[in-house]
């Protein structure tokens, strides 16, 4: 990781830091807005692939330094070729990174500073929860462009109400934090300097529980989405008896009933 340094600033492009059982994920390109070049996008697969493989790490949190959080693709970088095969090839490489964070068997937030638009907005969709600072916007603007924004309209129209979603694809406007939260797209709302002490205390809660209880039921809830009701309820069953057979189950369980805190192993 970090291979990649930005040209303007001699600094890694991507940024990691690992903080008893949290590691933050720091989109670092400020000149460009943390936009998503191939190479950013090369860089969060490589971090999630090694995190998604390290049982040390419990929750993710994907940050951005700068006055943005993301606002998309490098639209420099899309022009700079007029290949099919290329833009077909980073948007591939763009949705690879979707899949991973919500295959990650860890939980990931999204630290929302400033704008998130396009695909920036399409990051914290897929992640599993988000906090946004009051001055944080959110678009799907391809559209003003020329440009319908697809891919991002994937977990878009996962997050919100069709026709929330469908406005925001359609017009291009932006929404507030506050309007975000109201849509579902993020779950909390808070003040600029009050944001990384309430996503770390987020994070932290998170940490607190059974990594095995944690695990299953990431991997639990996207899997029962796409099923009917009967089959969901059977899939649920299955996994919460696998949760049951664990050794943080049957301790979590021993020491409510004994009014004392539990001493979880993981498994």
């Amino acid at each position: 990781m970090n291979a990649n340094v930005d040209a303007t600033s001699e600094q890694p492009i991507l940024l990691r830091e690992d903080n008893e059982g949290v590691t933050t994920l720091t989109l670092n390109r400020p000149a460009q807005y943390n936009a998503l070049s191939s190479e950013m996008l090369a860089e969060l697969q490589a971090a999630l692939d090694a995190i998604d493989a390290d049982d040390s790490v419990r929750v993710v949190i994907i940050a951005a330094n700068g006055k943005a959080f993301c606002p998309g693709h490098d639209l420099k970088q899309m022009r700079s070729s007029e290949e099919r095969a290329f833009h077909q090839a980073l948007f591939d490489q763009c949705a690879r990174v979707m899949l991973t964070i919500n295959r990650l068997q860890q939980p990931v937030i999204a630290r929302v500073n400033g704008i998130a638009t396009a695909a920036g907005c399409q990051l914290v969709a897929m992640c599993d929860l988000a906090v946004a600072a009051e001055e944080a916007r959110f678009a799907v603007s391809g559209i003003n462009v020329g440009l319908f924004c697809s891919t991002p309209a994937v977990p878009l129209s996962r997050n919100m109400g069709r026709k929330q979603a469908m406005h925001m694809l359609l017009t291009g406007d932006f929404i507030s934090a506050q309007t975000a939260q109201q849509y579902g797209l993020v779950n909390e709302v808070v003040a600029a300097q009050e944001l990384e002490s309430a996503t770390l205390a987020l994070a932290q809660k998170i940490v607190a529980k059974s990594a095995h209880a944690i695990r299953i039921g990431k991997e639990m809830f996207y899997r029962q989405l796409p099923l009917d009701l009967s089959e969901a309820y059977a899939y649920a069953s299955e996994r919460m008896t696998c949760n049951m057979d664990s050794h943080d189950a049957r301790e979590g369980i021993d020491a409510f009933i004994q009014k004392r805190k539990p001493e979880w192993k993981g498994n």
